[in-house]
């Protein structure tokens, strides 16, 4: 059974834009075939506007995702207010939207592991001071 994970924009936009300088190293990373991905609508959106340069890499996106590339965790009105708490919470960051929105999933979800490029999952906690394990290191 694969294990599942959160995945940030990043490694997302990496994957789709041959020119991104993470494309092989994440390309080679998820071919392992280890984990069931999971991200946001937000990670989503994030990624759509960074690989703009072409719709058809738009569209390549899409279509993986309409087959399950990736699972889309949903977050709803009611998580308005804890994502508020946590843009005040890591305002020195700052934490933007799509973060804000992975960290939710990983409270809802009970997933502890993410993969992302940046730094800004060693910083974020869940609540009793959890970390999200980045599993994907530069």
């Amino acid at each position: 059974m694969l294990n599942m994970i959160l995945i940030d924009a990043g490694p997302l936009i990496a994957l789709f834009d041959r020119s991104d300088r993470y494309h092989v190293q994440i390309k080679d990373f998820l071919q392992q075939g280890r984990y069931k991905l999971i991200t946001t609508t937000a990670v989503m959106t994030e990624v759509l506007h960074m690989i703009d340069f072409n719709v058809e890499v738009q569209l390549d996106f899409l279509q993986w995702v309409a087959l399950q590339g990736v699972l889309l965790q949903e977050i709803s009105q009611q998580d308005i207010s804890r994502i508020i708490e946590l843009t005040r919470k890591y305002s020195d960051r700052p934490m933007d939207f799509a973060d804000a929105t992975l960290v939710i999933a990983a409270e809802k979800t009970g997933i502890r592991k993410i993969i992302s490029i940046d730094t800004d999952f060693d910083i974020y906690r869940l609540p009793n001071k959890v970390q999200i394990e980045n599993v994907f290191r530069i």
